[in-house]
């Protein structure tokens, strides 16, 4: 795998290391080794590892393995599911229509 240089602002790397530690935390939770963790979501250590420190490399079909078996799929169904500013742009749109 080549290693590429990620831009990533302050506030989204604090959003993906708190993330990493929510996974990390559910794991020790659940008294699951990261060994066990990482075959049980087809990845390796080291990729839990990543994914645990919130590294932004990690992809999400990978952060998707990690919540399958740690049984948090139905978590990802959250993510971008209320789009407030969305919603407030398209009644724009639709008040300057009439």
């Amino acid at each position: 795998m080549t290693s590429k240089n990620h831009i990533i602002y302050p506030s989204e790397k604090k959003i993906l290391t708190d993330f990493g530690e929510r996974l990390k935390l559910a794991r020790l939770r659940r008294g699951i080794s990261a060994e066990i963790l990482a075959h049980r979501s087809s990845i390796s250590r080291m990729t839990l590892h990543r994914a645990e420190q919130g590294s932004p490399a990690v992809s999400m079909g990978t952060y998707l393995r990690i919540l399958a078996a740690l049984h948090l799929t139905d978590d990802i169904n959250l993510l971008a599911k209320d789009d407030k500013l969305g919603r407030r742009l398209q009644d724009l749109e639709l008040i300057k229509k009439r």
